[in-house]
């Protein structure tokens, strides 16, 4: 999957059946917030789309914070990312 960082739009950008699907985020110090997602209902594709996106923030040594609630069920389900979310950050 080719995701590109778009921080002027301060969203990941990808495809899927032609249409962009994007992850808004903003940040505040060493952590990204990731605030949105806009572009698709597919669970599978949102998944791998989340996966790839907390790969990114393990290298740029980022803390992940999910305010959007499909992030956050993410990460409920997807525990090895669990080392991501900053201090005093429960979900």
């Amino acid at each position: 999957m080719e995701i590109k960082d778009n921080t002027f739009a301060r969203q990941f950008e990808t495809t899927f059946n032609g249409e962009l699907v994007s992850v808004e985020y903003s940040f505040q110090e060493k952590k990204i917030f990731l605030t949105r997602i806009n572009g698709t209902e597919n669970e599978a594709f949102v998944t791998e789309l989340l996966k790839n996106i907390m790969e990114i923030a393990y290298e740029r040594k980022l803390k992940v914070v999910p305010v959007f609630p499909k992030v956050a069920a993410f990460m409920r389900k997807h525990t090895t990312y669990r080392d991501l979310l900053p201090p005093g950050i429960r979900i």
